[in-house]
């Protein structure tokens, strides 16, 4: 799905562009009374990406495929669930851009919290209902909930403590699976990076001062975080054994589960604005720090570092 990924990243882009245009919260505060041509410009971009990202989509991918009457596809047990996890990150990561470009126009909190924190969920449904009327795919009820899922976690958290102490967040490192199946784990880093589930970390990263009294002098930046991934996949449900005429190695596919500390990028206090926009913006990626690994093949591992 190397297009469909291509066209998720320029989703993100176009996003954070648009993000970076409308005066971003830590530049100056949120407006006290609508301002509407920020609004006019918010809603007009949204649009044009939402527009365009689709329509480059539809064209480059199903286009070509043929349609069928709207059906469903159960996908639950593909990679080990990785899939699911990642539709959520991207869906909670989506809800914070659209919800600091409403703010930022002057839309009251709560408004901005849920039209701004579902843009990801309806970008990804409408994505996930094309799939429901290609006969080569079909909608996938595992993929709605994780949207709604990763919508939901930014969204309560806004509304309950109007803070982000919970991040789902993402790493990487290249693994040798991807030689062995280019065409489902991707061909050279950048390919490998967005498909290759075996070298995919997911993490739920939480803020720890923000769980402690005011007065505490914990280091606000330092995260607690929990990590799931998966080893062994040269396939969706199963490992094939032959591929291209190729006898493919043997390999388990298993869980791993993963105990780290983590970094919250925001809360990194700088007087640079250019500074805190790069901060804020690369805050879905888990920093690099020693890990405890839990998997039922080795047991309980230590990593120096891991990403």
């Amino acid at each position: 799905m190397t297009l469909r990924t291509i066209i998720t990243w320029f989703f993100i882009v176009s996003s954070a562009i648009g993000y970076s245009q409308t005066q971003p919260y830590f530049v100056k505060k949120y407006p006290d009374s609508l301002h509407k041509k920020r609004l006019t410009f918010v809603i007009g971009g949204q649009s044009l990406v939402y527009a365009t990202s689709l329509a480059i989509l539809y064209k480059g991918w199903y286009a070509d495929y043929p349609q069928s009457n709207f059906h469903w596809f159960d996908d639950n047990s593909e990679w080990l669930q990785m899939d699911k996890i990642g539709h959520a990150t991207t869906s909670a990561y989506f809800g914070k851009f659209g919800y600091e470009m409403y703010r930022n126009a002057g839309v009251e909190r709560k408004k901005a919290i849920w039209i701004g924190g579902s843009a990801g969920f309806v970008f990804l449904m409408v994505v996930e209902t094309l799939d429901g009327f290609s006969s080569q795919w079909g909608a996938s009820a595992g993929d709605y909930a994780a949207n709604a899922f990763g919508a939901g976690l930014f969204i309560s958290q806004q509304l309950g403590w109007d803070e982000q102490r919970l991040n789902l967040k993402w790493s990487y490192h290249p693994t040798e699976f991807a030689k062995y199946r280019p065409d489902q784990l991707g061909r050279g880093f950048m390919e490998s990076m967005l498909k290759d589930y075996n070298g995919q970390t997911y993490w739920l990263s939480g803020n720890i001062k923000s769980f402690l009294p005011k007065q505490s002098k914990f280091p606000g930046w330092l995260n607690v975080s929990l990590g799931y991934s998966g080893e062994g996949m040269l396939g969706a449900n199963s490992n094939p054994k032959y591929f291209e005429g190729a006898t493919m190695p043997e390999y388990t596919r298993y869980r791993q589960y993963y105990l780290s500390l983590d970094v919250d990028l925001p809360r990194i206090k700088t007087r640079s604005h250019f500074l805190k926009f790069i901060l804020n913006g690369l805050n879905f990626i888990k920093i690099p720090f020693p890990t405890l690994e839990y998997n039922n093949q080795d047991g309980l591992k230590f990593h120096p570092l891991f990403f």
